[in-house]
This record gives C-alpha cells, structure tokens and sequence, in this order.
C-alpha cells in the first residue's frame, strides 16, 4: 500500500439537469483525520455518505470538503386558481345588468392577484435521486484524485526517507569502527588517567580504583545504543516497505533514534565520534520533521 502525503488538493465540477456542482477537498497535516464539512442548504442528507467516503479513504488530515450547487434557467409553468376564477366568474355574472357584458379580457384576468401564478416547476423525485447520485459519484473522484495527489507526494517521501535512513546507518557505523572505541585504547586511556593520579602520591584504595575503572569502562561503551540504532533502521525500512498509514508509528521511531544519538554523544570520549553523533542528531531531525508529512 503506497505512503500518503496529508497535503492535497482535488476539485471536480459537473451538471445535473439544471444543476451545475462542484467539489473541492483541501487537505493539511493533522494529527487524526478532522474533516470541516460545508453543504449547501437542500443537500444536508448527503452528509452522512459524504463522511463515509472520506472517512473511508484517508485516517489523517485536517480536511476542508466543500460542495457548491447552483441552479441555472429553468422553464415556468402557468398555475391557475381554479377557485379564484370560478369566484370572478360567478361574480360577473351576479353584476351582469350593472358591469360591461363584454367577454373578460387575459390582461385583465392577469392583473387580478391570485388567479393565475407562474412558478419553477418542482423537482421530481426521480430527477432529485439523479442529482443526488451524479454528485456523490463527482466526489468519489474527487477523493480518487486527492488520493492520487497524497500518493504522489508520499513516494517523493519514501526515496527521502530511504536517503536519510541510509545516512543514519552509516553514521552509526563510522561511529561504531571508530578507533576511540576498542578495547585496548579504552584501557590505555584509563591506565593514563589512573597514573597521572597515582604520580600526585595520592592514597587509593586498590579495590575502590579498579571499582571506578569498571563503571567509567561501563559509561564509556555505546554497544547497546548502537545495536538499539541498527534495530531502529530496520524497523523503519520494514514500515516504508509496508506502506499505509505508518507516519505515527514512524515519527515513534524518530523520537527513539533522537534518544540514541543524544546518549551516544553524551557518552561520546573521542572527537571523531562526537562529531559523527552530531550529524546523526542533524539527520534525524530532518527525518523526524518529514515524518510529520506522513499519513
């Protein structure tokens, strides 16, 4: 399953009958999926399907869907108030000896209010359902093209990540060949630091000394962080292989790689290995900060 992106964009438009409507989906980094929905009035019971297609296409995001529904020039038609006229007729007829007898006149029938009224023909079911149906399918490809847009994205992420994962291995390695952490260099060190103390003609206690030896030697090994880095690498190749939504478990990884280097250079005893640490704190940060990009 490919990396997504949280950023997208997708708009879909079309018509229906009269009806032109349009879609737009907006999508930010989040840390759960926050979908902002705006319907126009009429189209309220679409809301629960619109939510299940989002929802059942993305897991993150602060998501902005909009739908736009507009009504273009439809035809009138002539409703006559049956009763109403029925009323004036009858009263012609009543005043017949006082009024005109001439035939009544359409303009006159016109300008008495309520005989006949010109309205837009009401929508029919079927024709309703229609609109319904061709604007959901308008958002399913809408959300298929802001899939396309995240996926797009989320594979320029996955070869940035494969870069900086790769760095840090090889950080990692320099940092574990370095010279300053072999066995017989550790001990020289120490047996130098121990004689600078015992030519000053101080009194110390011979189990206490090789006690304090053993814990600096102790501090002194970075074994465990290495082998904790290398575990973390894989793990991390393993998720971006995998694909999905991985972005959280991923920036877990970058937070315990962040732990590693800080140790590694808190224990750091040679300037090659500091340095190292270093860069491998400055790769991690641009891992960590891609991270927050991710599904």
């Amino acid at each position: 399953m490919p990396l997504q992106s949280m950023t997208g964009f997708a708009r879909r438009e079309g018509t229906s009958g009269r009806y032109r409507w349009a879609w737009e989906l907006r999508s930010v980094n989040g840390k759960g999926l926050d979908l902002r929905l705006r319907l126009p009035t009429g189209t309220e019971h679409l809301e629960a399907d619109v939510r299940k297609l989002v929802g059942g296409s993305f897991s993150r995001g602060n998501m902005q869907v909009n739908l736009s529904v507009s009504a273009g020039e439809a035809g009138f038609e002539t409703v006559i108030n049956q009763g109403a006229l029925a009323s004036v007729l009858s009263l012609r007829e009543q005043l017949r000896d006082v009024i005109d007898p001439a035939p009544l006149r359409l303009d006159t029938l016109l300008s008495i209010r309520g005989i006949i009224d010109f309205r837009e023909p009401e929508e029919k079911e079927g024709e309703r359902a229609a609109r319904d149906g061709e604007i959901i399918s308008g958002l399913q490809a809408a959300i298929a093209d802001m899939t396309a847009m995240r996926e797009g994205e989320g594979m320029a992420l996955y070869r940035v990540f494969l870069e900086q994962i790769d760095r840090i291995e090889m950080l990692t390695g320099e940092i574990e060949a370095d010279p300053s952490r072999s066995v017989a260099v550790i001990t020289a060190r120490l047996a130098s630091q121990i004689a600078l103390v015992m030519e000053g003609g101080s009194k110390i206690d011979p189990e206490r000394l090789y006690g304090e030896v053993a814990l600096l030697a102790a501090k002194a090994d970075i074994r465990e962080e290495i082998d904790r880095l290398r575990t973390h690498v894989t793990a991390a190749r393993e998720l971006l292989k995998k694909g999905g939504p991985v972005g959280r478990k991923l920036d877990f990884l970058s937070q315990e790689f962040n732990r590693e280097s800080n140790t590694i250079c808190s224990k750091s005893n040679a300037a090659a290995v500091t340095t190292a640490g270093i860069e491998l704190k400055v790769v991690i940060d641009q891992f960590r900060e891609q991270v927050q990009n991710l599904e």
